[in-house]
């Protein structure tokens, strides 16, 4: 068993799907699934088997695509439309005018879209495939090695009856094999939550951050280890079901979060205040409930509730609503029961939520035991103030002057959003000093290589000038001293 061969049994099963013989493709996709799967035992690299099982998870949703296809070609084989008329045990003569009905299988064909075109399949039984050449000749089939082509997608041209909301098969492609059943909830609360999945990669990598080792460590344990070791976390040792990132305003939680989303492969939800509010009475709560239904059902799952004091303040406050209250109470209930039992625990159905802060002292007292693991985000220190520099500065061109330790000193008690503030304000000091005094037409005159001028340290200087910190003293004070009385690093 070795790369290449699996690679090709991979080919096989895409080719033998866009010829029509399905059975074939379903057993090359059944195997080089179950290859993966064994080679993922002999690795040792994490990052290497994260690569293989996102493969193998794209292969799946390709073999259960060809799989629903065969679902409609067998629905088309035993349903009997009753607008077809069944023809009687004896002959009928010809009608000389009408011609005679087109078959079912004509009248509604597979359709499978790729990026370049539209291809058309027909069933494998029917005459038409018995005379086409190697492979389909739609638009992007002529003159296209087979191996070139993309996996099979989404092929079933028809819409189904109880779609709401899809027009269209394009729109149906978008979607996973894996759907959740709303039944017994509102269609419209379903596809609100829906939206708030992240199905697009959000692109930061653990790299991308500077410093918060620690964090980094929590969250890789939190939810990236109970995926690679679901033997060791069971029992006492299950995965934490709830982290709480604190800290003052722009020091990387949110970012934190995205790292999450695109490093650890769980199904991620960002939730904010604005997705379980509504202006009918007792819908808030529904969608509270309707929010982990979902998450279980695509578990293992991840939960990032950004500004959780927002929806979850302290209760029995003066100026608390009756609904707010209720949502309160709800999302406290979900919570609990998202941890299940400490025998039956299972890692691959682990539900984790994420949230962050910068109030955590207006936070619920029995939320506040439900994120297990609450984690101070400091502002960064002078190492982690350099390696923030260099993040924002990798893409412009330094004047020989410039020395980054210098800058960090000059920007102690920064936080990491105003340190990107001074080098987004330092890399346009060069171009103000290039047009002042311009007229408009002098301007648009400009090339781009005349822009194009390296930031020096006296850009630096200028910026830092007019550029202040965000964090007081005095904030920093009341972070550090709630971390004292209910940290849980």
């Amino acid at each position: 068993m070795n790369l290449e061969e699996i690679c090709d049994n991979a080919k096989k099963g895409r080719e033998y799907a866009l010829l029509g013989n399905y059975d074939s493709s379903m057993v090359y996709y059944q195997g080089v699934i179950q290859q993966i799967h064994k080679q993922c035992h002999t690795l040792r690299d994490p990052a290497v088997i994260v690569r293989w099982l996102q493969v193998r998870e794209e292969l799946t949703e390709e073999y259960e695509q060809v799989k629903a296809i065969m679902g409609t070609l067998e629905s088309f084989k035993t349903e009997k439309p009753n607008h077809i008329f069944t023809p009687q045990t004896e002959e009928r003569p010809e009608d000389p005018v009408w011609p005679p009905p087109i078959p079912a299988e004509l009248r509604n064909p597979v359709v499978v879209k790729w990026p370049s075109g539209v291809v058309q399949l027909q069933r494998k039984d029917c005459p038409a495939l018995q005379h086409r050449g190697a492979g389909p000749a739609g638009p992007a089939g002529r003159g296209q090695a087979k191996s070139d082509r993309p996996g099979v997608r989404d092929a079933r041209g028809i819409k189904p009856k109880d779609d709401k909301g899809k027009k269209g098969s394009g729109d149906a492609q978008e979607q996973d094999q894996k759907k959740f059943d709303g039944t017994g909830y509102d269609g419209d609360l379903v596809d609100s939550l829906e939206r708030d999945i992240v199905s697009r990669n959000p692109n930061v990598h653990w790299d991308d951050i500077a410093d918060l080792e620690d964090a980094k460590k929590l969250l890789k344990e939190a939810v990236v280890l109970p995926m690679w070791m679901p033997e060791f976390f069971k029992g006492i040792r299950r995965p934490w079901k709830g982290v709480l990132m604190v800290g003052p305003p722009g020091t990387g939680k949110t970012l934190l979060a995205k790292a999450v989303a695109t490093e650890c492969g769980t199904t991620f939800f960002n939730v904010s205040s604005s997705t379980l509010n509504s202006k009918y009475r007792g819908e808030s709560e529904k969608l509270v409930r309707l929010l982990f239904e979902m998450a279980r059902f695509y578990a293992p799952t991840t939960i990032f509730i950004d500004e959780i004091d927002s929806i979850c303040g302290r209760r029995g406050t003066s100026d608390e609503h009756e609904a707010s209250r209720r949502v309160k109470s709800e999302l406290l209930i979900q919570m609990d029961g998202v941890g299940g039992s400490l025998e039956n625990d299972d890692p691959s159905k682990m539900v984790m939520v994420l949230a962050a802060t910068n109030f955590p002292w207006d936070i619920d007292e029995a939320l506040r035991r439900r994120l297990e693991k609450r984690i101070y985000i400091p502002l960064p220190a002078a190492v982690g103030r350099v390696e923030l520099l260099k993040i924002n500065l990798r893409e412009l061109e330094l004047a020989a002057d410039i020395d980054l330790d210098l800058i960090a000193e000059m920007t102690e008690g920064y936080s990491g959003s105003d340190i990107t503030t001074v080098c987004r304000d330092a890399s346009m000091v060069a171009m103000r000093r290039r047009i002042q005094g311009l007229t408009p037409e002098e301007i648009r005159a400009l090339s781009k290589d005349e822009l194009q001028m390296p930031v020096t340290m006296e850009d630096f200087t200028l910026t830092l000038k007019k550029v202040s910190k965000s964090v007081s003293a005095a904030d920093l004070e009341k972070y550090v001293a709630w971390m004292g009385e209910f940290g849980s690093v």
